[in-house]
């Protein structure tokens, strides 16, 4: 089968687009954390405005937008990047039926 390391899509497993992406695809890690740290900053930024921190909970809040979004923003690009990756090994294999184009993303 040879190395498929550098290929994000799982084409020898599946047919269904991007099965497995956040799996296979070791370029979407900071962009998982990112948003896990934003969850979790979401909820001690709560706690802190229901024990009356409000300062700290203004802060935690900040802080968790700021990681949504800088996650957010690295798992969009991510997935565009896997997606162009996409059609240009639907470009270079092409299938017996060659009048079947790339099906457009489902996500």
């Amino acid at each position: 089968m040879g190395d498929t390391s550098r290929d994000p899509v799982d084409h020898a497993r599946t047919t269904r687009q991007h099965a497995g992406e956040s799996m296979k695809n070791g370029h979407n890690a900071p962009g998982l954390i990112g948003v896990a740290l934003g969850v979790v900053s979401l909820f001690i930024g709560l706690a802190a405005f229901a024990s009356g921190g409000t300062m700290a909970g203004v802060i935690c809040v900040s802080v968790s937008a700021v990681a949504f979004i800088a996650g957010g923003t690295w798992l969009f690009l991510a997935h565009r990047r896997v997606r162009r990756q996409e059609l240009e090994w639907a470009d270079k294999n092409p299938r017996v039926d060659s009048d079947v184009v790339a099906q457009p993303p489902t996500s």
